[in-house]
């Protein structure tokens, strides 16, 4: 898990940027929070808009971004005013509360942006309980949450836009259908009867804490589609939790809130939260659950007894998205992983096409978002099949299955991408061979798709400086032909009846 996280790839330093960035956009709004007059659950209040607005946007253009950032008051706000306004309501309270949860999930379909404002909806609601926020609150509230996202907005696209001289990321659709049969519904299904469970037993452990428990099952819920996914995801947080609960008795428990060690660690943890989103969603929690310890402590409520607490809400909430995922129009990973590598290997396809294209004198053929968008995929399928490679899974068979195919798969964008590293060589040029071998990776494509067969006419070699090209190309379609028995097999599928 350390090498995961320290040993991780960073190209363009990405994730330290983003990291950093984040400390500067979260401090910047902490300080106007407090020069502005706001009390202390203000100044937090404002502190957690601006990491939410940091951390949850992620639209493929600046522009996009700055448009999303710009909705979020206009969507939380309202959503802050109705958690205060039923506070003394608990049942209405509640019951606006579950809404919330399926409507934000349910957002995703219309994707980042629908992700992005349903995750700060859910957030908002939840602070609104974190702090017993009540109506007579609001007005300073709604100015902590103003400013906040004001000042990260102002970090994020003025002082340090570092996606400007960034190629715009491409966007993965999320998964279609109508109906039942569209994921992103099941899913608001799943986590409003989660979130239901958790909410019901998190009060009859706590009446005052129980808002987390529904916080634990909204979390494990964000980033996944099958049920695989979900409950890795949910092992992962708990034993982030448990970490970070370990540290908070170490570290936050003895500080006693002292305002400058506190907010040191404070920027040490929004530092550790977005440093190890991207690799390690354990990581990610450890941070999360030292923060809200830190916070805990600045409001002058700490205790071991507090943070015994949070780790059982916290298996609540883990067991409410468990049942859900379980018992609740269940995604299998089968059929989402299986979607995720039909689209990876027509990437292949189009990567494939694109570059031959490009070296037979086509100006205007560029790969390169197709390998970008490759990347993605594989990212997808590996977070499919995580379940099936996880080491608590007993069925060794299955996981050396697994493991196989997404070294192939690997093997594949490593190829596409040296064959676009040789095409992008304006000294490239066409080949007979080249052509063959290209129609060759995409008839095999073809046939792991289902998507037909396709003849191929071989052409006679000749020398020429394409041998790089067809060197990848080779490599390109002999990881296709092993990729054939694992996926082509149902009886020897990776993920068969998972």
């Amino acid at each position: 898990m350390l090498k995961r996280v320290f040993v991780a790839p960073d190209p363009g330093r990405t994730r330290l940027r983003f990291a950093a960035r984040a400390v500067l956009g979260v401090g910047l709004a902490v300080v106007v929070c407090g020069l502005a007059g706001h009390s202390l659950a203000g100044t937090v209040t404002g502190g957690l808009a601006a990491l939410l607005a940091l951390f949850t946007v992620t639209d493929a253009t600046v522009r996009g971004q700055a448009v999303t950032t710009a909705l979020l008051p206009a969507l939380g706000l309202p959503v802050l005013a109705a958690a205060a306004e039923l506070h003394d309501h608990p049942v209405a309270r509640d019951l606006t509360f579950l809404a919330v949860v399926g409507a934000g999930v349910y957002a995703r379909r219309w994707g980042p942006r629908g992700h992005s404002l349903g995750v700060f909806a859910f957030m908002t609601f939840f602070v609104a309980q974190f702090l017993h926020a009540t109506p007579g609150r609001l007005p300073e509230l709604y100015a902590a949450v103003l400013l906040s996202v004001l000042g990260a907005a102002v970090v994020r696209f003025g002082l340090w836009c570092y996606e400007r001289r960034l190629p715009p990321a491409p966007v993965l659709a999320p998964p279609g259908g109508t109906g039942l049969a569209r994921v992103t519904t099941r899913q608001a299904i799943q986590a409003t009867a989660g979130a239901g469970f958790a909410l019901v037993v998190g009060q009859l452990v706590s009446g005052q804490r129980w808002y987390w428990a529904v916080g634990a099952t909204w979390w494990i819920f964000v980033n996944t589609t099958s049920r695989g996914e979900t409950l890795v995801r949910g092992f992962r947080r708990l034993l982030g939790t448990v970490i970070g609960i370990g540290l908070g008795l170490l570290v936050a428990l003895p500080l006693h809130g002292a305002p400058v060690p506190t907010a040191v660690l404070t920027a040490v943890c929004v530092f550790g939260i977005f440093y190890t989103a991207a690799v390690s969603y354990t990581w990610m929690m450890l941070w999360v659950t030292l923060l809200a310890g830190l916070l805990y402590g600045l409001l002058g409520v700490l205790s071991p007894g507090l943070l015994a607490l949070r780790l059982t809400e916290t298996g609540v909430g883990a067991l409410g998205a468990a049942l859900a995922v379980l018992f609740v129009l269940p995604v299998t990973t089968h059929s989402v992983t299986d979607a995720w590598i039909q689209r990876a290997l027509r990437c292949v396809h189009a990567c494939t096409a694109e570059t031959a294209a490009r070296l037979a004198g086509d100006a205007a053929a560029d790969p390169a978002p197709r390998v970008a968008e490759l990347e993605q995929l594989l990212g997808r399928v590996r977070l499919s099949v995580a379940p099936l490679v996880h080491p608590l899974n007993p069925m060794l068979g299955r996981k050396r299955r697994a493991r196989r195919v997404l070294d192939l798969l690997d093997d594949c964008a490593r190829e596409i991408r040296g064959l676009v590293a040789v095409a992008a060589d304006p000294e490239a040029s066409h080949d007979a061979r080249l052509a063959a071998a290209c129609w060759r990776v995409e008839a095999a494509v073809e046939a792991l798709t289902g998507d037909g067969p396709r003849k191929v006419a071989v052409t006679p070699a000749e020398p020429s400086v394409t041998e790089p090209v067809l060197a990848h190309l080779h490599g390109l379609e002999r990881a296709l032909a092993e990729l054939a028995q694992p996926l082509r097999t149902p009886s020897r599928s990776p993920l068969a009846n998972a």
